[in-house]
Formats: structure tokens, C-alpha cells, sequence
């Protein structure tokens, strides 16, 4: 599988989520964390994922009022 690097963004998020899922996998395959363990992640990534600070991106209507807002300011 490769993931396509034109789109800068799609790519970033894909990577990071790829990676969370390898270190996850590795930590088992090295005892670190047991199935049950990484069944309860998987069943429920990515709200139990502690490698990376996910955060809900705003819609583009709420980030064009906001940048708008922003301009009005200045």
C-alpha cells in the first residue's frame, strides 16, 4: 500500500493514522500490552489513541466566518 503525497493534508493524516496503528501492533508483538488491550484500541481508535492530539477540524463555513470575522477586526 502507498499513500499518495500530492495531497499534502490527506497525506499527513493518513501517515499519522498508519503509524498509531504500527507502534500499537508493535507493543503487542512485544508483550508490552496484551490482545484484550489492543482489541479495546482498535475497537475504539481513535478515541482511545494517546500518540497523537487529534482535534476535530471546523467546517469550512464556520472557517470562512471566523477568518472573516478576523479581518473585520483589523
Amino acid at each position: 500500500m502507498r499513500l499518495d503525497k500530492s495531497n499534502r493534508d490527506n497525506y499527513a493524516s493518513l501517515f499519522n493514522m498508519f503509524q498509531a496503528w504500527q507502534q500499537m501492533s508493535a507493543k503487542l508483538e512485544q508483550g508490552e500490552i496484551t490482545n484484550e488491550e489492543y482489541d479495546q484500541w482498535r475497537y475504539n481508535y481513535p478515541e482511545l489513541d494517546n500518540s497523537h492530539h487529534w482535534a476535530k477540524a471546523p467546517s469550512k463555513a464556520l472557517s470562512d466566518f471566523l477568518v472573516s470575522e478576523l479581518k473585520k477586526e483589523k
